[in-house]
């Protein structure tokens, strides 16, 4: 029997036949194109999908490092403070592969066992990924608590030698494979776009009657995650016209249907100094002036991020993977789901012109087509409370797009102020991680 057969036949025995062939799309031959995109982003790249489970260590690693998330290689809910040991070590330059979790599946609200989460989708024990099993049962670094920490399961930090505070660390992202043919999209009381005011009040704007989940399923006040009432909607990949799609049911026997575009919705270096692993100012919620959860979906294979270092070696980290994700994030979280992401990661110097001026204080990224400066609405973490106030991000978007065309482009300041109002593009990140965030989108041809 050849290797496609025999991929078939695993998959067909594991996951049933119904599901199987709605994951077809991801398991045939040499794998199937993931495809999504946004016009003025360009046509997304297209992401080889491999037509095995991608358990830790199995399948191809792209990277000349590799780095599973077991359970001593990752900080659940908190990312690493600036003084944390790394768990690798790479040379300016190089490239690593991280073998990302989702926590969507193993959280305490989901009954922190995915064997017994994903089996109730038709998904068999032996297709669970084994560091998710491993994480849920055996993470002991801090103990969990669903109510304050973070949920994102963080990989990391790796050391990149000769990188100083003050350098900006170069991250290009070089391939992104789904290790799953699946996803979880979730919702949970009290967060997301439309959430109840923690008094209990509706936001500003809507009723409560418009409160997303509904009131009336809020069962927060039990103190036990799994009787709170969040929604969680599994989401099998299936084939599509124009590559891989997830699917969602939409009434009537039919589904919605959308273009997956993989990309990592964490990937930061250590900002914040700490003497606890579990210090508020290392929550992995609030994205900050390090990234972290950036949650920008153009930085998909084929961007590069830049992002400011504050840590000797830069100690990055990366994890929350999204399989696809429309800006905003209104829901809470976007279509969640375990990836091999592969990384470039460089040290730039000030003065080398290896990076935009502005990513020596800020993040900012880039891809084929476009510049994208970034605001967020409070980047220090969680010091003196949370600020989500948009406008403030959107201001700070629009600051670093001019500061980035005065003074790489050499664009009078007040005819860049104009030409952002002509023709650039911002739109809103997301609006459900305490702080919030907007990017901006500079199309190169204008400069051509």
């Amino acid at each position: 029997m050849n290797a496609p057969e025999n991929a078939r036949d695993t998959l067909v025995d594991g996951l049933g036949r119904r599901n199987f062939l709605r994951a077809a799309a991801v398991v045939a031959g040499g794998g199937a194109a993931v495809a999504g995109g946004t016009a003025t982003a360009g046509a997304a790249p297209l992401v080889t999908v491999p037509r095995q489970i991608l358990q830790p260590g199995t399948g191809p690693v792209h990277g000349q490092h590799y780095l599973p998330s077991l359970p001593d290689q990752v900080l659940w809910g908190y990312v690493p403070a600036t003084g944390a040991e790394p768990v690798l070590r790479m040379r300016s330059g190089e490239t690593v592969t991280v073998d990302s979790v989702s926590h969507e599946g193993i959280l305490e609200d989901q009954g922190r066992d995915p064997v017994a989460y994903f089996g109730k989708h038709g998904v068999p024990a032996g297709n669970v990924l084994t560091d998710a099993i491993a994480i849920a049962a055996n993470y002991s670094h801090t103990p969990r608590d669903f109510d304050r920490d973070g949920p994102h399961v963080v990989t990391g930090p790796i050391y990149v030698d000769g990188a100083a505070p003050g350098d900006v660390l170069k991250i290009e992202m070089l391939s992104f494979l789904p290790r799953v043919p699946y996803g979880v999209v979730s919702s949970r009381h009290g967060k997301g776009a439309l959430a109840r005011m923690p008094d209990g009040s509706a936001p500003a704007g809507i009723t409560l009657a418009e409160v997303m989940p509904p009131i009336a399923t809020d069962g927060r006040a039990t103190g036990v995650p799994t009787e709170y009432g969040n929604v969680s909607v599994f989401t099998p990949v299936e084939s599509g016209a124009h590559g891989a799609v997830g699917a969602m049911p939409r009434g009537a026997g039919k589904d919605v249907r959308f273009p997956l575009r993989p990309f990592m919705g964490m990937t930061g270096v250590a900002f914040a100094p700490a003497t606890s692993l579990t210090d508020p100012e290392l929550n992995s919620i609030p994205p900050t002036l390090g990234g972290g959860n950036i949650d920008i979906n153009l930085l998909t294979v084929g961007s590069t991020f830049y992002l400011p270092v504050f840590a000797e070696g830069a100690l990055f980290y990366t994890g929350d993977p999204h399989l696809a994700m429309g800006s905003g994030e209104v829901s809470l979280t976007a279509m969640e789901g375990s990836m091999r992401a592969t990384f470039r990661l460089t040290v730039c110097k000030a003065g080398s012109g290896d990076a935009p001026s502005v990513a020596f204080h800020y993040p900012f990224g880039e891809t084929r087509d476009v510049w994208i400066p970034i605001g967020l609405s409070d980047p220090d973490a969680a010091r003196g409370g949370q600020g989500s106030d948009l406008n403030i991000a959107m201001r700070r978007a629009v600051v670093n797009a001019l500061d980035f065309l005065q003074h790489d482009l050499g664009m009078d300041r007040a005819v860049a102020y104009a030409y952002l109002s002509a023709a650039a593009d911002f739109e809103v990140s997301q609006v459900v991680d305490r702080t919030t965030g907007v990017h901006g989108m500079i199309q190169k041809s204008h400069f051509d």
